[in-house]
């Protein structure tokens, strides 16, 4: 069995369909996803289409050869992964410094509070489209490890009097819940 007919079948199996219920919503002839399947014939271009919006498959990864794809592909969350964690360190970095440093004073935990409100909505307006749990998740990771690591090593009560805990409160929900904010100004 080749590769397509190999993942189409697969695809069509995971969602539970038949071949008869995959031929009606895709509206194709049954005969035409029977033979595909079997290997009896290779589809054209526009019935592939159609197969996978109903799938939801992405064309290029039926077609042979593409392992450069995939792995550029695998390359590319590497990347996005590792900026993700600097991003995260220096949010947290900056707000942590700002307040929890030995040194500051009222003047830098008001600007940590600024930093707070500021850089998430910053984020938030950039990644309008992004979900947002999946921005809290992606920018938002480091400062609930900070909270905890503080937690442990200074306790609750440094963390507080500082001002770190209600930054980091308010970078947090500034993340979850400044999409609506834009949507409002809208």
């Amino acid at each position: 069995m080749n590769l397509i007919a190999k993942k189409i079948s697969e695809a069509r199996k995971i969602k539970g369909l038949t071949q008869e219920e995959l031929a009606d919503r895709s509206n194709i002839n049954l005969r035409t996803i029977q033979r595909i399947e079997n290997d009896e014939s290779e589809p054209r271009s526009k019935t592939l289409n159609l197969i996978c919006d109903v799938l939801h498959l992405d064309v290029s990864e039926l077609m042979p050869g593409n392992n450069s794809q995939k792995d550029f592909k695998l390359g590319m969350k590497i990347v996005n992964g590792l900026f993700l964690v600097i991003i995260n360190i220096l949010l947290l970095g900056v707000i942590g410094f700002m307040t929890l440093d030995s040194e500051a004073n009222l003047n830098s935990k008001f600007a940590g509070f600024l930093l707070s409100i500021l850089l998430p909505f910053f984020i938030v307006t950039l990644t309008k489209t992004m979900h947002r749990m999946e921005r809290l998740l992606k920018f938002g990771f480091g400062y609930i490890v900070y909270f905890v690591l503080v937690m442990i090593l200074h306790g609750f009560s440094i963390g507080f009097v500082s001002g770190l805990f209600p930054c980091l409160l308010i970078s947090i929900s500034m993340l979850y819940f400044g999409g609506e904010l834009i949507k409002n100004k809208e």
